[in-house]
């Protein structure tokens, strides 16, 4: 572990940032084990940083702020701004994505470029999608084939800009837009910001480019750590590398609003709105968090095996980046830390308002998931904090915010700012009902059901997952995919199946009848 800390203004309690930040890296210093660093700076220079673990489990190199890594979802901020603002491209907020791409089907054509950069679009997410479809993580694709695929039905998550959940695919739509006009997201990126800032970013197009100093990422299973990749075409939406330091001075430029960061931070922060005038936390690629009484934007990354976190205090001029190559960082919990140590502020205690257990929504797909503090809506997990009082919990993301209470028989509240109603999961048996095998004819994807196992794939890569019932016709899907656990819901309404995942919601697979009929009497 290194650390460095020069004197500083004692508006803000730098010392305690930096216990903060080396008690996060000192955790990574273990035998031959990944790590990561954080910084802290206001605009004009680094005022301390920490780091630990290691870079490379080859070489034993030990990680520090010079050390390239995949930024995943950081790149959306900087992506937005030179699209919006540096690329001469013309595009509108309004302007709707039918527009630029005529191939796109009602109702996704009608989204606007706006809610495809803030969150309210209801576009399903590719990787998620592919994934229900049986799509490894570890399998190549090309983006004119993803396009294509995302062509096809047009469906939407939900009706746009009526709640907020995270996709990847907006940023992957306007990338495809600027292609179009003979606009590349690299050359963007060097000529407004890596040449002008003399710092070493790239936008690599796929896992397999080679990046000059790129450290491997790392996850852990059963018998150690294992070498972090991915197939899916990486796009505008999470495919920027470069080391700590790098992201420290582009994020120095922003505090400054000069340069390349110059009118930058106030156009991605700019408030956002539903379509009923609901405002969201979510802005162009960044995110706004209350720490105390102090408002902080950021925004983070995860691929396979990197995790990365930014927060910035634009009032303070202060702002705390963190990299790490190990896939088990909690990044947003970590940087939320050091920011509230550096604000001399707290975050609010963890709430324990909602008993745990397995809770579902009446005649919807929705299910949630709680487990000591942590819900897990529709697969993917954040904390409870105690809201306005100790019988409200609320997360503190922008992407999936959570506003829950327990009424001694439902939980109540709002998820993504859209109602929700959850009652504990009373079981049934429906499973003899659904065995056999079941199709999407557009993909030619198929799935089985043997007794209590959710079966896909082909030959070897045949895997199973396990099923619980959420009730009402509904049962729960837990199935590795790589380095992580996916969840989702099989919604059985006659003859056919919907699969329900956070970021997925559009899929429709149907009973191959012969198939089932030869499973039963076999």
């Amino acid at each position: 572990m290194t650390s460095t800390l020069r004197e500083l203004p004692k508006s803000l309690h730098w010392q305690a940032a930096l216990g903060a930040a080396n008690d996060i890296t000192e955790k990574w210093n273990r035998p031959d084990e990944p790590g990561g660093a954080i910084t802290l700076f206001d605009s004009r220079s680094i005022q301390g940083h920490a780091s630990g673990g290691l870079a490379n489990l080859t070489t034993g190199e030990s990680f520090s702020i010079d050390n390239v890594v995949r930024f995943a979802s950081v790149t959306k901020h900087i992506f937005a701004a030179l699209a919006l603002l540096r690329s001469d491209s013309g595009l509108s907020l309004n302007d709707t994505l039918g527009q630029y791409l005529p191939e796109l089907k009602a109702p996704m054509s009608q989204v606007t470029i706006g809610q495809a950069l803030d969150m309210t679009g209801g576009l399903p997410d590719v990787r998620e999608t592919l994934a229900l479809l049986g799509v490894s993580v570890y399998t190549a694709s090309e983006p004119e084939a993803i396009l294509e695929f995302l062509a096809q039905e047009g469906t939407l998550n939900f009706p746009a800009g009526t709640e907020i959940s995270y996709s990847n695919t907006g940023y992957r739509l306007v990338e495809a837009i600027l292609n179009r006009q003979g606009i590349l997201f690299e050359d963007l990126l060097q000529q407004h910001i890596a040449r002008p800032l003399d710092i070493r970013l790239h936008a690599p197009e796929t896992w397999f480019d080679v990046v000059p100093g790129l450290v491997p990422g790392y996850w852990k299973d059963k018998s150690g750590w294992k070498t972090a990749s991915a197939g899916l075409h990486l796009s505008a939406s999470g495919s920027l590398t470069g080391s700590l330091r790098s992201l420290t001075v582009w994020l120095q430029s922003l505090l400054a609003d000069r340069g390349p960061g110059a009118g930058v931070l106030g156009m991605l922060t700019a408030q956002r709105h539903l379509h009923d005038g609901i405002p969201t936390a979510y802005g162009l690629g960044t995110t706004s968090s209350d720490i105390g009484e102090h408002k902080v934007y950021g925004h983070g990354g995860s691929h396979a095996g990197y995790k990365t976190y930014f927060l910035l205090h634009p009032e303070l001029d202060a702002g705390v980046a963190l990299v790490s190559n190990r896939e088990d960082t909690a990044a947003y919990a970590a940087a939320l830390d050091v920011m509230a140590a550096l604000l001399g502020s707290s975050l609010p205690p963890r709430s324990q308002a909602i008993p745990d257990g397995l809770y579902a929504s009446i005649a919807e797909p929705y299910w949630l998931n709680v487990n000591n503090g942590v819900a897990s809506y529709l697969g993917s997990a954040d904390n409870l904090f105690q809201g306005s009082d100790k019988d409200e919990a609320i997360s503190l993301s922008a992407h999936m915010p959570m506003r829950l209470r327990w009424d001694g028989r439902a939980v109540k509240g709002e998820i993504g700012h859209a109602p929700r109603h959850f009652v504990p999961v009373e079981s049934n048996d429906c499973l003899a009902m659904v065995q056999g095998r079941w199709l999407h004819p557009q993909s030619k994807a198929a799935f089985d059901i043997e007794g209590d196992q959710f079966v896909m794939g082909v030959g070897p890569l045949r895997a199973r997952g396990q099923l619980t019932s959420l009730g009402l016709g509904r049962l729960l899907v837990e199935l590795p995919d790589g380095p992580w656990q996916k969840s989702f819901c099989l919604y059985f309404q006659g003859y056919n199946v919907r699969l329900i995942s956070n970021r997925s919601r559009v899929l429709s697979f149907r009973r191959d009848e012969c198939r089932s009929r030869w499973k039963a009497t076999a």
